[in-house]
Parts: C-alpha cells; structure tokens; sequence
C-alpha cells in the first residue's frame, strides 16, 4: 500500500484527524425527514420467507427470491413458491449468507443465473459469484452447472460483504459491489478486491478497458474503490451507474458511480465511527469523490431500483431504496445531469431489504425478518 495512504489510515484509526464537521458543498443531507404512513399505493402482502435477500424478476413475470440461510425459490406474481435445489454451501451468520440473485441479460435463450454468497474459506470466509443454468423438468427445478467465476480476495471474517450484481444496459458486462468485510483500510487497497466496484466480463474475466487493466491482478477488474458496504447498484434510464452504501454512525450514502475515482472510505466520510471519534468530512479531501446524497442519522439503505413503469407515471426516472433501520421505503428524485434528492419516505413498519418493479410496473418490496414478506405495491389506498 502507498506510504501516504499507510500514514493517513493510521491517524484516521488513531482518531487524530479533528476536522471539521461541515458537509461538502455540493452534497444534499437527507437524513432529518420523517418517513410518512401515508401511502399513496395499495399495499398487497403476497408471500413470506425467512429472511429473505433479493428479488429478480425473470422475462415472463416470476420471480427469484433468495434466502439468507441459502435457500433459493422461484415465486409467481400470486405467491407460489417452489424451491430450487442446487444450492452452494452458504456460510450464513449475521450479514453473510446467500445474497444477490440476477438472471443473464439473454436469460430467455440460455437460461443462466448469477449468484452471490459467501462462503466458507480457509481465511474465514469469502464473498463469492457464482454462474448457474436454471433447470426446470417435471415440475421440478434446480441450478445446473454451478460454477464459481469470482472470488473476493482476500478472504475476511466480517460482515459487510455487499455482492450486488448489475447488468451494464447493453448486457456485455457484470458490475459487482463487495463490501469491506469490516476491514476499512482494504477499501483504499488496489490489491484488495474489498470496498470495489468491480466491472467483469460475464465470464468473471477482466475487460480489456477497464480503467486500470494494465496494472493486471485485482488492479485491473476495479472499477471504483473506497466504498464501505455497499448494498445497491443498478442503472439509471440514462445509463447512469448509481450506488448506495451504508455509512458509519451516520454518512450514509447514494453515489453515482464513475470509472476510476475514489470515493473516499474510510479515509472521509459524512458519518464518526462507533465510539465518537470523528472522521474528516469529504470537503476536506476533493480529490475524492462525495456522495451525492447522504443521509445523517442513517436510513441503513439496502436495495436500490429505478422505475420505468406504466403504474405510476408520476414517478418515471426515480430510484426506491429500502431502509433497513429507517424501516421505509425512499424515493431519489433526480435533478440536471447529475443531481439527486430524497423526494419521499413513506413508513413500512419493517426493515426493507429488496425493491423491484416488475414488468407492469408495480414496485415489490421485501421485508428483512424470519418471516418476511413479499409485498407488492400498486395505485390506491
């Protein structure tokens, strides 16, 4: 690692860098407002699991629903579940287990799979992506095929492990969040593939122009570095990559995602560590790149999703987000070329894990509890 990186972690994890708290210019806080329990949406509760993960909607309406213990079903628009065997072993405890489900860009004609999940290793355990073909015969299902096509390196034994996949909008390559694993400085580590935004192949190899192919090695898949936990990414009508993350004891973030920056963790942020000391303010530091919207107290920001539905036209372009602590669902309005705010947050009663919209537009959600439930939302009260 670079001496001056080396030298700057030291005095952040010393809690020697008393800098001012002022939030940079250009960013928006959004964490005072209160969520509102008016709806304007009907709330239909369709299925349950235990504690479920991500939600993937396939070409003709069903869903993929994943478990955090390792369990994987496939779930019509009414509610039927039907498990899918397969399975790896998942090393699932706290915020580990089976995580992000995503079928191919081209599912209709070769009927792949990506999973995310993390796995025990020898150095504890490692997030993991896997490629699968989903099999169904006699009214049975299960992943064939199952191949491992990324790993995290290097193995940690924390929480925090992101494994968010999202499709680039032309389906020629994998974006991939991993998370820090509660191991901060590995974000500011280009040998470490922690607190990255990886961009693949859809083989799990490495795009020849990748900001930083060159260099080879982890190196050359990054994308973006300095995140913490980041447990959204998705694209934008525009093509826009954005991201959110959760922050410290405050500082949570959304991002948009550009290739080759930094985005400052944990050298800055907007949030103090869990025993108070402060951390620099992103201000302090604009060769980093600040969050476009950050939330102070925390939402804890899960899953992330842009509508383009028919349902509700008013709110064409916005991205949802589901609050784990905040308990609610988000939506980001947009503004200009690159501009965000929080425009609405309406009280769930349960922490949000998962957003989706479906083909006809309705947004699902789902909730993060042992008996979680699959909600779908629609016009009216």
């Amino acid at each position: 690692m670079h001496r001056a990186i080396q030298i700057a972690l030291a005095a952040f994890f010393a809690g020697s860098l008393l800098l001012p708290l002022d939030r940079a210019g250009a960013e928006v806080n959004e964490g005072a407002r209160r969520a509102s329990s008016s709806h304007p949406f009907k709330t239909t509760a369709v299925a349950r699991f235990d504690t479920p993960w991500a939600i993937a909607f396939l070409p003709d309406g069903r869903m993929l629903v994943t478990e955090k213990g390792g369990s994987l079903f496939l779930v019509t628009p009414s509610g039927v579940k039907t498990e899918i065997a397969g399975l790896p072993r998942v090393q699932a405890g706290g915020q580990n287990g089976l995580l992000d489900i995503a079928p191919s860009p081209s599912f209709a004609r070769d009927g792949l799979v990506y999973l995310t999940y993390v796995e025990p290793s020898a150095g504890g355990s490692v997030l993991a992506l896997a490629r699968a073909k989903l099999v169904e015969a006699d009214g049975k299902l299960h992943l064939g095929d199952l191949a491992v096509i990324w790993r995290a390196t290097p193995a940690g034994g924390g929480g925090q492990p992101g494994g968010i996949i999202a499709f680039a909008p032309d389906g020629r390559h994998l974006f991939l969040s991993s998370g820090d694993r509660m191991e901060p400085a590995m974000a500011q580590d280009a040998d470490a593939s922690l607190g990255k935004i990886l961009r693949l192949n859809l083989d799990g190899t490495t795009p020849p122009d990748n900001p930083r192919a060159a260099e080879g090695g982890v190196r050359a898949q990054i994308w973006s570095m300095g995140h913490r936990n980041p447990y959204g990414l998705a694209f934008a009508p525009d093509g826009r990559l954005w991201e959110n993350e959760m922050g410290p004891r405050g500082g949570d973030e959304l991002n948009l995602i550009r290739p080759g920056l930094n985005y400052g963790w944990p050298l800055v942020s907007n949030g103090d560590n869990y025993d108070g000391t402060p951390i620099p303010r992103h201000k302090t530091r604009p060769d980093l790149e600040a969050p476009v919207v950050y939330w102070n107290p925390v939402i804890a920001p899960a899953g992330l999703a842009f509508y383009t539905g028919r349902l509700f036209p008013q709110w064409q372009g916005s991205a949802f987000i589901g609050a784990l602590r905040g308990e609610a669902l988000v939506r980001i309005a947009f503004e200009g070329k690159s501009g965000a705010r929080e425009a609405d947050r309406w009280d769930m009663g349960a922490r949000i894990r998962d957003v989706a919209v479906d083909r006809e537009g309705a947004i699902w959600l789902i909730e993060d509890a042992s008996d979680g439930r699959l909600l779908r939302l629609t016009p009216g009260k």
